[in-house]
């Protein structure tokens, strides 16, 4: 509604990253940024395990994933992932720099899953609560079906 997104990819995906992370006072460590690498070069949402996977093989050492658990849980704190709830896997934000709800677009095919924003759904969404009674911190919507893709196999 009103403002164009500024979508990232490859190294200036990782540096928005990186200044979006620093701007809220945290540190852009080593591990922190190969985890973020480990989470971008996925194209589907990837699990703390298959990132931990990755790193691991990327340093040629073991890195255990209760710690990537750790950096991901930041990640999702400072806008630099999402977290895909009903497959406890995360995707990379390509615009950190923009705080937007959650919805997702799910194939329960090929798994894919595409974040897409629409402040009109979601602040209704937190309206809802409100009304009710609940405070929403964060609401997720996630809608599961096929994608174009598969809709045409």
């Amino acid at each position: 509604m009103g403002h164009v997104h500024q979508s990232h990819s490859g190294t200036d995906l990782s540096e928005a990253a990186k200044a979006t992370m620093e701007k809220s006072g945290e540190q852009w460590t080593a591990m922190r940024s190969a985890v973020f690498e480990a989470l971008a070069s996925f194209d589907r949402p990837a699990s703390a395990y298959d990132i931990a996977e990755k790193v691991s093989q990327d340093q040629g050492r073991r890195v255990a994933a209760n710690s990537v658990y750790r950096i991901l849980d930041l990640f999702v704190a400072a806008n630099l992932a999402r977290r895909v709830e009903s497959a406890n896997a995360y995707v990379a934000n390509d615009h950190p720099d923009c705080l937007h709800d959650c919805i997702f677009l799910i194939c329960d095919r090929c798994g894919q899953a595409v974040h897409i924003d629409d402040d009109s759904l979601t602040s209704g969404v937190r309206a809802a609560a409100k009304k009710a009674g609940f405070l929403p911190d964060r609401p997720v919507i996630e809608v599961r079906g096929r994608c174009g893709e598969c809709e045409g196999e």
